[in-house]
């Protein structure tokens, strides 16, 4: 659900009816989904849409309740973020497990050669995928015999690919595949127990009643100092952040990092996973603040939270690579063609950091700032 969809707020309403109304809407679209959920039976294209869209009305009274925790029974809000985070975590995997086995054999077959490698980027910062960058002449170049050597040396290299990519795609598809298995098994029994009939209830509750603290009884206004908050941990977060190292494309970073430990790279990544899920956090913000006023997603956010999309998905596509190349007694090439995928991938969240710090420092457009920009419509 985006700003202009939710229903105005009343002229001149306080911060309590403001909140009040917009954690209303998110429960009504959390329980529509749930409904639907139970009655796509053997449709499981339906049933994946609903899971989606009951994530997402999670994400965003989990959000809200966070932000805005002051104005609510601190107790109540606690327990049900707890539930929500479980809820959205468990229905999350099964999810997590398709897209990061389609991003990998796809990923292979381009680089094995199986399937047309798609054309390079003209810039960076697309919102293709990234891809490998176009060879550009210069002064300096290769002498004939070299150039004339290169095709030669990529078909081999091309060749050791096919050879280990067949295998290494069958065992990443075993794995992801027995992983979304497991998933799906773990969201059918969470969706089945107490536990998640309790948050249903909870939800169902806050549809018709908030529990609100004496201190949402204020002005509107109120509401803005809570989501400068929301903001202001959003910027700090990305001040930390190496954009300088960022803002030179193939610095190596993300691939340097990706080839130590894997705790070392999971360390690496963590900052920018921290800055996407600030940039959700103060979207939800904004659009409590300007719940409808029609007030768009700004391109520049936009922008920046689908490259924090892509970076995570690089990351823990690469971390998928990296851990099926760790099985015991496989073959050399399938360990180089998985090594290979597992580079791309690296360079794939190079590539999204690189977009997003041209993003980030892209002048916000408009009188209003920074503020109206840092609305971004959440996955």
């Amino acid at each position: 659900m985006h700003n202009h969809d939710l229903p105005p707020a009343p002229r001149g309403a306080g911060a309590d009816q403001v909140l009040a109304g917009y954690l209303r809407t998110q429960a009504g679209d959390f329980l529509r989904s749930l409904r639907l959920h139970g009655e796509s039976g053997a449709d499981t294209h339906g049933a994946a849409e609903a899971a989606r869209a009951l994530r997402r009305a999670a994400h965003r009274i989990r959000g809200t309740l966070h932000t805005f925790r002051p104005l609510l029974d601190p107790a109540w809000a606690d327990q049900l973020r707890t539930e929500l985070a479980w809820l959205s975590g468990v229905l999350a995997e099964e999810h997590a497990c398709t897209a990061r086995l389609t991003r990998l054999l796809d990923a292979l077959a381009r680089l094995s050669g199986t399937q047309p490698v798609p054309a390079a980027r003209t810039r960076f910062g697309d919102a293709g995928t990234a891809g490998p960058a176009k060879a550009r002449p210069c002064e300096g170049g290769p002498a004939p015999e070299q150039a004339a050597a290169a095709p030669a040396r990529a078909a081999g290299r091309r060749g050791a690919l096919t050879v280990g990519g067949a295998r290494a795609g069958a065992l990443l598809e075993r794995q992801l595949t027995l992983g979304r298995t497991r998933a799906h098994s773990a969201a059918l029994q969470a969706l089945g127990s107490s536990r998640f009939h309790a948050v249903a209830d909870a939800v169902a509750l806050l549809a018709s009643e908030v529990p609100l603290a004496a201190t949402a009884a204020a002005p509107g206004a109120a509401l803005a100092a809570h989501a400068e908050i929301a903001e202001r941990r959003l910027l700090d977060a990305v001040t930390a952040l190496p954009l300088a190292r960022a803002a030179h494309p193939y610095n190596a970073e993300a691939l340097v990092h990706g080839l130590a430990t894997a705790s070392a790279g999971e360390a690496q990544d963590a900052p920018w996973h921290q800055v996407r899920h600030l940039l959700r956090l103060h979207a939800y913000a904004q659009e409590v603040l300007h719940a409808g006023c029609g007030t768009g997603t700004g391109r520049r956010l936009t922008t920046a939270g689908r490259t924090l999309d892509r970076h995570r998905d690089a990351a823990e596509a690469a971390a998928a690579a990296a851990a099926a190349a760790r099985t015991p007694r496989i073959a050399p090439a399938t360990a180089y063609a998985l090594g290979v995928l597992h580079a791309y991938q690296r360079h794939e969240v190079e590539a999204a950091r690189f977009a997003f710090q041209q993003a980030w420092q892209e002048a916000p457009q408009g009188p209003d700032g920074p503020h109206d920009e840092h609305a971004l419509a959440a996955p």
